[in-house]
């Protein structure tokens, strides 16, 4: 057990001493590299789209599934796993993350083994698939969740590494410029193994598939770990897990302004309850083609990949909590125009919404939390926010299909007025958090709020 423990903490390089330094030289470091840690990161993220593409959860893992087995529960186990596999864990490892000075041991030595090692499990799997295919399930299930739980794992890790590496006011560009590439390789590669999967016989055209995301997922992992970590040594205390858990109800009740986050944040999620539902209802009230379908989900894709661009350099100027005011109006928007939609092509402006508003999640949804806290603590707001949203990202697929059960017009009513008021939490009850720094005010929300 010992020797374990050392192993680990040299894999960490936890006995490495971490230089205690003043904060005006570790953000003179940060903007010397500012130019290659941009470069490699995004080179990470685009080719980790790229290849993610290949192993898609809406569409190839379920297809591949599929061709298994035909029990339903399963390929709704692959639905669970992919919404809150990467959002759940990260408050069980937020502590673990917070005092350890480096993060950059644990994205790239940890996450190699954790989040991209696991793809080389679909390879398997898609190489045991005609001659024991119960086999092939097992091992796809358990690389898939492998993948997803050992994603959310080292998201802390990952998100601090990101604020340690960029500037608060260029974090947007960094970020929305990377998905905007990641977006189009994305496509690219959507484009790509659908032609395959349609050329190539099964399970020749999973062992190519599959093949081609473990390799582009290891590519992209050697971009990251070219990361240049601006480390500096922890002042905080360290804290056993007992602690930390005993201690979020406290951090939650001081900080009022990061629980009204919290609660605009979990009604947006919320209010996607009605997203898998859409294109059943353009099916079922207007008998659209899968031409149409296509349509739909290239207007979706538009709709992110100019968001992704667009909320990266707004939320650099304005801060995120604009994005994000936008982007929950997108959806509000989205889901209005869907529910009331008197042809389907008014359905193509209503996926474009729902692609802006997706945009604005993923930029300034995970950006914004970096700025309610102070360096230290960090990873537990990261922790604290995505677990929330996490477990609502599970529950409400669940209460989308019983309003659905009532009538799509009810579903997408309620989607649209959930949506709407996350856009009024954030609009009037929460305070940006960048201008509570600039303006001296407390960065943990205490006081007024």
């Amino acid at each position: 057990m010992n020797r374990i423990r050392r192993l680990l903490r040299w894999f960490l390089q936890v006995d490495v001493p971490a230089p205690l330094r003043p904060d005006a030289e570790v953000a003179a470091e940060v903007v010397r590299n500012y130019p290659w840690n941009f470069a490699v990161q995004m080179l990470d993220f685009g080719l980790f789209w790229f290849s993610a593409s290949f192993a898609s959860s809406a569409t190839i893992i379920p297809l591949f599934a599929s061709k298994l087995t035909g029990n339903t529960w399963v390929i709704g186990l692959i639905a669970v796993v992919a919404q809150g596999g990467w959002y759940l864990p990260q408050l069980f490892t937020a502590n673990w993350v917070e005092r350890l000075a480096r993060k950059k041991p644990v994205v790239v030595n940890v996450g190699f083994f954790a989040e991209r090692l696991p793809f080389w499990l679909l390879v398997a799997a898609a190489l045991m698939a005609m001659d024991n295919p119960g086999l092939a399930l097992v091992l796809l299930l358990i690389g898939w969740a492998w993948h997803n739980l050992g994603a959310g794992a080292i998201a802390p890790a990952w998100q601090d590494l990101v604020a340690r590496c960029f500037p608060v006011d260029r974090r947007g560009r960094f970020f929305g410029v990377s998905a905007f590439l990641g977006a189009g390789a994305g496509a690219l590669g959507a484009g790509l193994s659908t032609w395959l999967l349609g050329v190539v016989p099964f399970p020749k055209s999973f062992l190519l598939v599959f093949g081609i995301a473990a390799v582009g997922i290891t590519l992209s992992w050697v971009f990251l770990a070219l990361t240049r970590e601006p480390v500096q040594a922890l002042t905080a205390p360290r804290k056993t897990h007992t602690e930390f858990f005993s201690g979020l109800p406290a951090l939650l009740g001081q900080d009022l302004n990061f629980r009204r986050f919290l609660f605009g944040r979990m009604l947006l999620a919320a209010g996607n309850m009605g997203m898998g539902f859409v294109t059943v209802a353009a099916i079922q009230r207007w008998h659209v083609s899968d031409a149409t379908v296509g349509v739909f989900t290239a207007a979706m894709l538009i709709g992110q990949t100019g968001g992704n661009l667009a909320f990266g350099f707004l939320a650099d100027r304005f801060g995120h909590l604009l994005s994000l005011r936008i982007g929950a109006m997108a959806s509000c928007l989205a889901f209005l125009v869907i529910w009331l939609a008197p042809w389907a092509e008014a359905y193509v402006f209503g996926f474009a919404m729902l692609g802006v508003g997706a945009a604005a999640v993923l930029v300034s949804g995970i950006l914004v939390v970096l700025e309610f806290a102070a360096p230290e603590r960090r990873p537990t707001y990261v922790g604290i926010a995505n677990s929330a949203v996490g477990a609502i990202g599970i529950l409400a697929p669940l209460l989308g299909a019983t309003l659905a059960g009532w009538g799509f017009d009810v579903l997408f009513a309620v989607s649209a007025a959930t949506c709407l008021g996350a856009a009024v939490a954030f609009s009037v009850w929460v305070l940006e958090p960048r201008s509570r720094v600039r303006q001296g005010l407390p960065q943990n929300g205490k006081g007024r709020g």
